[in-house]
C-alpha cells in the first residue's frame, strides 16, 4: 500500500470509529459541514449534526497509462487539475469553477467543454466509495453489489451518503489549446453548427447567445505549439474575446480555467469588469471564491433587493442550469428570450449515457444529444410576482421539452411533478436501503423545500 492509500485508510478508519460512537436514533439529520459551497438555493437554518470532512481532500493515484486518477470527495477541481496537468492529462470532465468538489460534482452534476463526447462528471465515474449516514463505508462500481447505489449517487446531493475517493476518467493533454470563435446569426443554424461540430474532431465545444441573432460556437482542440498566447486572468475578459477574435490560443491550464476569472460573465454584477475595479481588486481577487462570498453576503443581508426596490422593481433571482434535447433547443432558446430575458446564455453540448449506464436520479436518453443551458442572473419587473414566477415558468418548459434542471439552485416543483422527473420510486428504494433511519434529509425536502 503506497503511504498516499495508507493516510487515507487511516482517515477513513477514524471517521467511521467517531460516527459510529456519535450515532443516536434521535441526532439531528446529518449534514455536511463545509465552508464554501457552489449551491445557490437558500436554505432554512435548523438543528444539524454536521460531519467534518474536510480532511479528504488529497489525490491519492494518478494512472497515466490506464487512464484514471483517485481522489477524495472533498479534493477542490482546481487542486486535482494542478496534480493531473504535470502528469499530461487532465479528468475527463472538469466543472468550470475552481472551487467544485469533486464529491460535489459526482453527487451534483457536472460538466464542460468535453461533456458533448465524455457526457456529464458522473459518467466518466469508474467506482467511488460512499460514506452512508450510519459510518458504514461501501465500495461502488457499476457491476458489483452496489451498482445500484453506483447509478443513483449522482444528483442524490448528500441525501443518501457522501463520497469518500472516486476514480475518474482522465484525458492525455498537449501544452496548448486553440479556439476558433465561429459567429453565428440564425439560432436554427446555430444548433445545426453546434451539432455537426460535436459529431466532429473538437476536443472541446461549446457557445454562448449574445442575442436573437448572435450566437457564438466555440470549437477547441489541443495542439503542441501556438503562435501566441491569450491571459484572461487579470486586465482582458475572456467571454468577451468571442466576439472580438476568430481565433485564439490558451495554455492548457488557462483554457481550462478560462471562465472562472469573471465567474462567466457574472463579474459584471460586481461591477469587477470596470478597469478601475479590476485593478484594485488585482489578479488574486478575480476569480469564483470572492464572487461567491460576497454573492452569499448579499443574500443574506439584501442589499440589490432592496436598493431594486426603492427603485420601483420587483426582482427575482434566477440562476439554471438546464439540460434540453437537441430537438427541442431551438424552441426552449427562443423562450427564455421571449419570457425570461437573461443574457448572456452559456451553451454545452452534452452527450447522454452509455445504454448500459443509466442513471437514476438524472434519467438522460442514452447515447442522445442534449444541450446545457446555464443562464444566470436577476429578473427585474414593475409588477409583483408569486415567489419564484420566472423560475417556475423555467421548469415547466424545460419538463414541456423533455429537458431536466440542476438542482443546485432554487426549484419549486411540485411533489408530483418532481418525483416523474427525478425518478422518485426508485430513490425511495434506495433511501430505505441505504438510509433505513433517516438520518439524512430527503431529496424534495432538501432541494425544493430547502430544509
Amino acid at each position: 500500500m503506497s503511504p498516499d492509500a495508507a493516510a487515507h485508510a487511516l482517515r477513513r478508519a477514524e471517521l467511521v470509529a467517531a460516527m459510529r460512537s456519535s450515532v443516536a436514533p434521535s441526532a439531528a439529520p446529518l449534514s455536511l459541514g463545509k465552508r464554501s459551497s457552489n449551491l445557490f438555493r437558500d436554505r432554512r437554518e435548523g438543528a444539524r449534526r454536521r460531519l467534518d470532512l474536510s480532511g479528504f481532500c488529497h489525490v491519492l493515484d494518478i494512472d497515466t497509462e490506464r487512464g484514471w486518477v483517485d481522489v477524495e470527495g472533498l479534493t477542490s477541481y482546481e487542486e486535482l487539475v494542478a496534480q493531473t496537468l504535470p502528469r499530461g492529462v487532465m479528468p475527463a470532465v472538469v466543472p468550470q469553477l475552481k472551487t467544485i468538489t469533486v464529491g460535489g460534482a459526482a453527487a451534483g452534476v457536472g460538466i464542460e467543454a468535453t461533456s458533448h463526447r465524455q457526457g456529464l462528471v458522473h459518467d466518466t465515474l469508474l467506482e467511488l466509495d460512499v460514506l452512508l449516514p450510519d459510518g458504514e463505508v461501501l465500495h461502488c462500481t457499476p457491476d458489483n453489489e452496489h451498482r445500484d447505489l453506483f447509478f443513483g449517487f449522482p444528483n442524490s446531493y448528500g441525501t443518501l451518503g457522501y463520497a469518500l475517493r472516486l476514480r475518474l476518467r482522465t484525458l492525455p493533454v498537449k501544452p496548448f489549446v486553440k479556439v476558433e470563435h465561429l459567429q453565428q446569426e440564425a439560432p436554427q443554424m446555430f444548433f445545426s453548427h453546434l451539432t455537426a461540430h460535436c459529431q466532429g474532431d473538437a476536443d472541446f465545444v461549446d457557445g454562448v447567445v449574445f442575442g436573437p441573432q448572435q450566437q457564438v460556437i466555440s470549437r477547441a482542440c489541443f495542439v503542441d505549439a501556438a503562435p501566441w498566447l491569450s491571459d484572461y486572468r487579470f486586465e482582458h475578459i475572456y467571454y468577451r474575446s468571442l466576439l472580438e477574435k476568430k481565433v485564439d490560443y490558451l495554455t492548457v491550464q488557462d483554457y481550462i480555467w478560462r471562465w472562472d476569472t469573471d465567474w462567466f460573465w457574472c463579474s459584471k454584477n460586481l461591477y469587477a469588469q470596470h478597469p478601475l475595479v479590476r485593478r484594485l481588486l488585482g489578479p488574486a481577487r478575480l476569480n469564483s471564491r470572492t464572487y461567491t462570498r460576497v454573492m452569499r453576503w448579499n443574500a443574506r443581508w439584501g442589499l440589490t433587493r432592496r436598493l431594486a426596490r426603492w427603485r420601483g422593481r420587483f426582482t427575482e433571482s434566477v440562476i439554471q442550469d438546464v439540460d434540453i434535447p437537441i430537438a427541442a433547443a431551438p424552441d426552449f432558446l427562443a423562450f427564455l428570450l421571449r419570457e425570461i430575458g437573461i443574457l448572456p446564455i452559456w451553451i454545452c453540448p452534452v452527450r447522454g449515457p452509455a445504454p448500459e449506464a443509466r442513471f437514476t436520479l438524472y434519467p438522460l436518453v442514452p447515447d442522445s444529444l442534449y444541450v446545457n443551458f446555464g443562464f444566470w442572473d436577476v429578473v427585474e419587473s414593475t409588477v409583483a410576482h408569486e415567489p419564484g414566477h420566472f423560475n417556475r415558468l423555467v421548469e415547466r418548459e424545460v419538463i414541456r421539452c423533455g429537458g431536466i434542471k440542476s438542482l443546485y439552485s432554487d426549484s419549486y416543483f411540485t411533489p408530483e411533478a418532481f418525483a416523474q422527473a427525478y425518478g422518485m420510486t426508485q430513490y425511495d428504494a434506495l433511501k430505505a436501503k441505504y438510509d433505513p433511519a433517516g438520518r439524512m434529509l430527503g431529496l424534495y425536502e432538501k432541494c425544493v423545500l430547502r430544509a
